[in-house]
């Protein structure tokens, strides 16, 4: 049996949450939740998860922030981040790679999509 993996989930509203729960329950993950920037990057340090899908726009510590922080820890740079975001502009983009994710997804997100990106990044990491 394929070993589980551990994703933390990081945004600042209960339903998208809950939403991307929702579209990958029934995948060999489980879930952690955070709710801003810093509380991921603790939960990232004391979780140790696979892969971390970070909202940019949050309140205490932003995604862009968040992502700059893990991949700038010996610790947890490996953990594959994939931002997800509302906003598609090349330079809200540009500051989530100059940032070090590792791919990103617009909202609304699609399924096939996401599971791709994350199946790819789990295989690399």
């Amino acid at each position: 049996m394929k070993e589980r993996k551990k994703i933390l989930l990081v945004d600042d509203t209960d339903t998208i949450l809950l939403f991307l729960k929702t579209l990958l329950a029934g995948q060999n993950f489980d879930f952690l939740t955070a709710k801003n920037g810093a509380e991921a990057v603790e939960k990232a340090r004391r979780e140790r998860p696979d892969l971390v899908l970070l909202d940019v726009f949050m309140p205490v510590m932003d995604g862009i922030e968040a992502c700059r922080v893990m991949k700038g820890d010996p610790e947890l740079k490996s953990i594959p981040v994939i931002i997800v975001t509302a906003r598609s502009e090349a330079e809200n983009v540009e500051r989530c790679l100059d940032a070090g994710c590792d791919d990103y997804v617009f909202k609304p997100v699609r399924k096939l999509e996401l599971l791709d990106k994350i199946n790819r990044l789990l295989r690399l990491s």
